[in-house]
């Protein structure tokens, strides 16, 4: 069921999908065939355990974290706790996705001229760790290697960025 998810919600950045490379960015921009939006997106990259994925529409940024393991579940008690690198600050954000026991964990900002606070900090430092808490009060640790912290911040940045252009007066 979950790998049948991610085809689903890959394959149109597979088939349609138009690469645009901004500096140092790749972002695939595609167009949504029933409703005419365009979606702008990063692709995943692999971390120790599990994914993570930036994508955005004119009216909001999505990460997607898909982590791995069984029986993995949220709800929209869930919470995740992020911590950066250099600092003992920590940003905490709830599940803004549905309820599931796949692995899947949303954080949901607005998509606006000035981004949000969170997805500022997601987008300009560096991310050491994420601990994610299950519905059963779990906590899944997901260390940020060292070589991945600089591809994920600039993978945010160039999100941030390009969703910009997306927003309709």
């Amino acid at each position: 069921m979950r790998k049948l998810f991610l085809f689903f919600l890959l394959f149109p950045a597979f088939s349609f999908a138009q690469d645009t490379t901004h500096v140092g960015c790749k972002i695939n921009r595609e167009i949504n065939s029933f409703s005419k939006e365009e979606k702008l997106s990063t692709g995943f990259l692999k971390l120790n355990s599990g994914m993570v994925s930036f994508d955005a529409t004119a009216a909001e940024i999505t990460v997607l974290f898909s982590l791995e393991g069984r029986e993995v579940c949220f709800d929209n008690n869930s919470t995740a706790y992020v911590y950066f690198e250099g600092t003992k600050s920590k940003l905490t954000i709830r599940n803004n996705g549905t309820m599931n026991c796949e692995g899947l964990f949303q954080f949901v900002f607005k998509n606006t001229q000035v981004p949000n606070t969170n997805m500022t900090r997601l987008s300009t430092q560096k991310v050491d760790k994420i601990v994610f808490k299950t519905t059963s009060e779990k906590e899944l640790t997901v260390n940020v290697l060292t070589e991945k912290r600089d591809t994920m911040m600039q993978m945010a940045n160039c999100l941030v960025n390009e969703a910009k252009t997306l927003i309709r007066e």
